[in-house]
């Protein structure tokens, strides 16, 4: 039987639905994951159309995911982080929801403290066990949406749980059914999906929420996650790796709309970011991120990241404030006093500073020539420079003239004579086999003593 499709105008096949292969022994993928190597990429070229939903946003897992990594956060941090997220996200509420765990007074008193804000945005949602007495707990407490584990690699079906696929569908069904007889709004974590037989398992699996979601009324939401970050988002690479081929099979065979998909990623092989990218443009309305990427292992999705992926795809902030990702770096600094690797894009102290000489001199004549974009006016961080031996008098006359905040005819041109006085000073430092930068307190220091001679 063919159809019209409604979005795409064309004739196309009904769609086809996968039925279970409820293998004996597992498939573990060993010519992709043979472990005792580096994981492969295999290729098909099999390409499948971007198909970018209208609405796309950011979710958030600071306060689960991210909380698996670090020190607990304290409920007036999470809710200090909860404010600069729900201001970081407009007022289109652009960070659509944040998780949390409800097991300990602790975390209810977090989520206390972060409902009494009265936010509509982000939504508070919470992460439990598959058990009766979590989903009671999740209703009690009044929340509407609960994430569920529902491994779906025979890694974790054969190897962690210790059954097969079909008693693995059963279990889960089950489970799902109990929190939609209860009103709740389940989300599935499709943990580790990138290592999954997508046909085999997955796409019956998802067709069976689908099939719920329908008969109950209630959505039910898929998350796909790549928990081992082997998820690639090259054309024409095969499943189950192939994270536009996931979100195709999610959208097209089991018709999950896009607002009910979500992308939980992590960075193990440096492909986080631009995975979540592909994600949003094959169909998936949500991207799962944590702040600055914090999150197990190599860490989670960073959600600056993603505010600035939104922006270049949809040529807009669309009323985020992206200033408040320099106070979320400044208060995990120096409120939260985590070190922040100085390289990090966005957040990390020389994001956008420069040290070469010939660097500097270009910040000097134009801004624009060594500055990824107007950093101070997005996100309140003036480009600047680090001066040492290989600044130059360009550097120290870039740095007195921002640290001073000198413009117009009062800036300080790298001819000038304070600028050689400074230079000097920091020749014979490291004539002497110093090795670190100069300080502000050092130069400010130099820069008085000069003024103070004249």
């Amino acid at each position: 039987m063919i159809e019209i499709n409604k979005k795409s105008n064309l004739l196309e096949q009904e769609v086809y639905h996968y039925t279970l292969q409820n293998v004996e022994e597992p498939n573990l993928y060993r010519d992709l994951y043979p472990y005792t190597e580096v994981p492969k990429v295999p290729f098909n070229n099999r390409r499948v159309p971007m198909n970018m939903p209208d609405e796309i946003w950011i979710t958030d897992t600071t306060f689960r995911d991210g909380q698996q990594s670090r020190e607990p956060y304290t409920p007036e941090e999470i809710r200090d982080l909860f404010d600069m997220m729900h201001r970081l996200g407009g007022k289109k509420g652009l960070i659509r929801q944040t998780e949390f765990f409800i097991y300990s007074e602790k975390d209810r008193k977090a989520l206390d403290l972060c409902r009494e804000r009265g936010y509509e945005f982000p939504e508070i949602t919470t992460w439990i066990r598959a058990t009766q007495n979590d989903f009671k707990l999740v209703k009690d407490i009044g929340i509407q949406e609960t994430g569920i584990l529902t491994s779906c690699s025979d890694y974790h079906i054969f190897n962690k749980l210790g059954i097969n696929r079909e008693k693995a569908i059963n279990q889960y069904v089950s489970i799902v059914s109990q929190a939609l007889e209860m009103g709740l709004r389940p989300r599935c974590h499709l943990e580790d999906i990138t290592r999954a037989d997508i046909y085999g398992f997955v796409l019956p699996f998802v067709n069976e929420l689908m099939r719920l979601s329908k008969e109950s009324g209630i959505p039910i939401k898929i998350r796909a996650c790549d928990t081992m970050g082997y998820g690639v988002s090259y054309t024409g690479a095969a499943l189950p790796r192939s994270v536009p081929g996931i979100i195709y099979g999610l959208k097209d065979y089991c018709e999950v709309p896009s607002e009910l998909m979500e992308w939980h990623g992590h960075n193990d092989f440096y492909k986080g970011v631009s995975n979540a990218a592909t994600a949003w443009m094959y169909g998936c309305s949500a991207v799962n991120c944590s702040l600055l990427g914090i999150g197990e292992r190599t860490g989670n999705v960073p959600l600056e990241a993603m505010v600035m992926e939104y922006a270049s795809l949809r040529g807009t902030l669309d009323g985020m404030d992206a200033s408040v990702i320099t106070e979320i770096a400044n208060y995990y600094s120096k409120v939260l006093k985590y070190q922040i690797p100085l390289q990090t894009p966005f957040v990390g102290k020389n994001f956008n500073v420069t040290r070469a000489g010939i660097h500097a001199d270009g910040l000097l004549k134009d801004e624009e020539i060594y500055n990824i974009f107007d950093t101070k006016a997005i996100l309140n961080r003036p480009a600047s420079v680090a001066v040492s031996d290989v600044s130059g008098l360009a550097g120290i006359a870039y740095w007195i003239n921002d640290y001073y905040n000198l413009s117009g005819d009062k800036t300080v041109d790298k001819r000038s004579e304070i600028c050689a006085y400074i230079k000097k000073w920091i020749d014979e430092e490291y004539a002497k086999g110093r090795t670190t930068v100069i300080s502000d307190e050092e130069l400010e220091k130099l820069y008085n003593e000069y003024n103070a001679q004249k």
